[in-house]
């Protein structure tokens, strides 16, 4: 297996557990991706997210690589997910974007010092 794709789901995984999202059933995969450094989708009600990197970064991108960097990126995506997702639905309610926020602010009061 590649180095930096090793690191990479190293990274995520702290970060998963970090941010308390132990609860998600996480796939990764060593791919193309167009325009992006690594992406991720998530399937909120199966708590399972696929997590991309891109295996065939352009030269021009290569100097900008961070593996750390884009690990913890797509690991905060994840994090915002069910917010994000409440937030594109037509027929949002209030007290399901409140929870959603709330779920986001417990994870991060015991994050902040």
């Amino acid at each position: 297996m590649d180095k930096e794709f090793q690191k990479f789901q190293e990274e995520f995984k702290k970060y998963q557990s970090k941010f308390g999202l132990t609860g998600y059933k996480v796939y990764f995969k060593y791919e193309p991706i167009d325009d992006s450094f690594a992406s991720i989708s998530i399937e909120l009600g199966n708590m399972v997210a696929t997590v991309r990197l891109n295996n065939k970064l352009p030269k021009k991108d290569r100097e900008y690589k961070d593996i750390k960097r884009s690990a913890k990126h797509e690991a905060l995506h994840l994090l915002v997910g069910r917010l994000e997702h409440n937030g594109y639905c037509r027929y949002s309610t209030e007290n399901e974007i409140y929870e959603a926020a709330e779920e986001i602010v417990h994870k991060l009061e015991e994050l902040i010092e």
